[in-house]
């Protein structure tokens, strides 16, 4: 009896001792794990650029998308005489601007944003102000100026932390593969307001020889590109992507036009296929 007895209090030590030495561990390696996240900032990615799953390549992304239930598609399709055919797109117009239409729903949007321009970058710490009011037509008071059959569609650039463009800041320089209009409006812009030449600059154009035909006129606004004060994307408080509204003033109704549309920078290399500077979509307006 006596041997039991002495057995179960060795056991029962035996037991105590490894509830301490794993206590104790955990606390060592919760305190060491404390310690280290304290020297990480949540902003600032662990791997970036080259060493990131992102890459160094922006892609391109638009505005409005189709439904949740056809997330696949690309095709913008509705009946410019019919509100409720075309609500739907408005409506996601709606929902994709009311950050930049209400600064306090962005966490620190609001207490630090600044007047940007190409002469005045932001400071440490500070955003530029995207405002929304120099689009043109494409407001949500004018229904994004789908009730005319002449749809808006916004641009924006995939955000990647720490990317800085390479501007084509000079006429002489331009790719052979950019499109002709695009190439005239850089050799305007860099005699008449060569401050603004740091720009990742757009082209729109429909794919195919009878796309370039049925898309019809274009106009982009506030300018035709993302103005480069803008970057790099430090993953600040507050920061919203700069957008670009592109408008399609009389594209040929009901057939399907497909676009293509390309940022532009020497370091924003252009794939199809992978999604690489470049996007597609198709319009159809009944």
């Amino acid at each position: 009896m006596a041997t039991i007895c002495v057995h179960n209090t060795a056991v029962a030590k035996i037991g105590i001792f490894y509830i301490v030495f794993y206590s104790v561990l955990a606390a060592l390696v919760a305190v060491c794990m404390w310690v280290f996240f304290q020297t990480l900032d949540p902003r600032i990615p662990k791997w970036q650029m080259d060493q990131s799953l992102i890459g160094t390549n922006p892609g391109l992304g638009f505005r409005p998308l189709p439904s949740e239930d056809n997330v696949e598609s690309t095709l913008i399709w509705y009946k410019g005489t019919e509100e409720k055919n075309y609500k739907m797109w408005t409506d996601a117009l709606d929902d994709f601007l009311q950050d930049y239409r209400t600064p306090g729903q962005v966490l620190g949007r609001g207490q630090n944003i600044y007047n940007c321009d190409y002469s005045q970058p932001p400071p440490k710490g500070m955003v530029c102000e995207v405002d929304i009011k120099q689009y043109g037509p494409c407001t949500l008071e004018n229904h994004y100026n789908y009730h005319k059959s002449a749809p808006c569609i916004f641009l924006k650039l995939n955000k990647i932390y720490g990317w800085v463009p390479d501007f084509y800041n000079d006429s002489s320089s331009l790719p052979n593969n950019m499109p002709t209009d695009l190439k005239e409006y850089i050799k305007e812009k860099e005699q008449k307001e060569q401050h603004t030449m740091n720009t990742v600059w757009v082209s729109c154009e429909g794919e195919n020889a009878a796309d370039i035909e049925n898309v019809g006129q274009i106009q982009y606004y506030p300018r035709r590109g993302f103005p480069g004060y803008y970057y790099p994307y430090e993953n600040s408080e507050g920061y919203l992507s700069p957008l670009v509204a592109v408008h399609f003033e009389r594209p040929v109704r009901g057939i399907i036009i497909n676009v293509e549309c390309k940022a532009w920078a020497h370091n924003i290399k252009h794939d199809r296929h992978e999604r690489m500077g470049t996007v597609h979509f198709e319009l159809m307006i009944d």
